[in-house]
């Protein structure tokens, strides 16, 4: 609500001052309503635009490939990621089942609900997002795709599903918390982090309880670091200085696989690199997580620095222990 000071008007939401008549804070305040600007507004902000990718239906709003602008992300941009991920799962699917899959930053839960329809009782899928928003778009997805969305306090839930309908394909757990609380609390055989920026903050907590054996699959958007755009970034979320070279989406993927091995080993846990991938808009990195201190050994000793020279674009990767003294060849 706006709050009145003398002979102006404060907005709260966007901190402007509106002078003199009350009218002309009314509308300012309405233009604010309209945009979706309100928690007022969110709540009667319906999903306008059902989206069709892999036989799997979501509501979205205006705006949602573009985070700042939408409470629900969903970018069509990522379906190529969406769909290297999924068969990953596939693949851990056929050793054992049924699996339990955790999708920590769901947003629509388009990824988890493909994981639901596709391989059904293989897998028991839980959906993530700290947003209220978020995790009610998701319960409405989930009804979309004749998905039955529970909570764990739920024995018959009645707010998510109002009949018990024949045809539903499945059931999809959903919940609300910090993404780090909920991986510390619980157990998964399969973990996906595609958070806003970088991973870091929630590796330790996704290598504290996945299972033996199981995939953890990282997606960075913060190419912006990665990509040596942001150097002083990429020093600060990654402990590494990365420069423009032509191979710098290699760099990009060496350089998340080194973060990813490190909080690995910090849980005594080795990582076998199943997939990296670096293209245009993310960095994604799938890997299977092995249990034990000397596996986890194994693991640090592959990591080691670059490195480059900038006259020749010759590269080596320096072994441990070496000091440099005078010229070095790659040959």
């Amino acid at each position: 609500m706006p709050g009145k000071m003398s002979a102006h008007y404060h907005c709260i939401i966007c901190s402007a001052t509106v002078a003199r008549r009350r009218t002309e804070m009314i509308r300012h305040i309405k233009r604010h309503v309209e945009k979706g600007e309100t928690e007022a507004s969110a709540s009667f902000n319906k999903p306008q635009e059902i989206l069709q990718e892999s036989n799997t239906a979501v509501q979205v709003l205006p705006n949602s490939n573009t985070p700042q602008k939408s409470s629900t992300f969903f970018n069509p941009v990522m379906k190529t990621n969406r769909q290297l991920i999924f068969c990953a799962l596939v693949v851990l699917s056929e050793e054992r089942k049924p699996l339990e899959c955790l999708d920590a930053f769901s947003s629509t839960g388009i990824m988890g609900l493909q994981w639901a329809k596709h391989l059904e009782n293989a897998v028991n899928v839980t959906l993530n997002d700290i947003s209220d928003h978020s995790v009610a778009v998701i319960k409405e997805n989930c009804r979309l795709n004749k998905l039955r969305a529970v909570t764990k306090s739920d024995e018959m839930p009645e707010a998510e599903c109002e009949t018990l309908d024949e045809d539903l394909v499945g059931t999809i757990e959903v919940t609300q918390m910090d993404a780090n609380v909920l991986m510390h609390m619980r157990s998964y055989d399969f973990i996906h982090l595609d958070p806003f920026g970088t991973s870091v903050n929630y590796l330790d907590a996704a290598f504290r309880n996945v299972r033996n054996l199981g995939i953890v699959s990282v997606t960075s958007t913060d190419t912006s670091s990665l990509y040596a755009k942001t150097v002083h970034v990429a020093k600060r979320h990654y402990g590494c200085n990365i420069i423009r070279t032509e191979y710098y989406r290699e760099l990009a993927a060496r350089v998340v696989l080194s973060a990813i091995a490190r909080a690995a080993a910090r849980c005594n846990k080795g990582i076998e690199v199943l997939l990296s991938v670096a293209l245009e808009h993310f960095v994604l990195v799938i890997v299977r997580v092995l249990r034990g201190p000397s596996l986890a050994d194994e693991s640090t000793k592959l990591l080691n620095n670059l490195i480059h020279c900038h006259w020749c674009e010759e590269r080596i990767f320096q072994k441990e222990g070496n000091m440099i003294e005078g010229n070095i060849s790659v040959q």
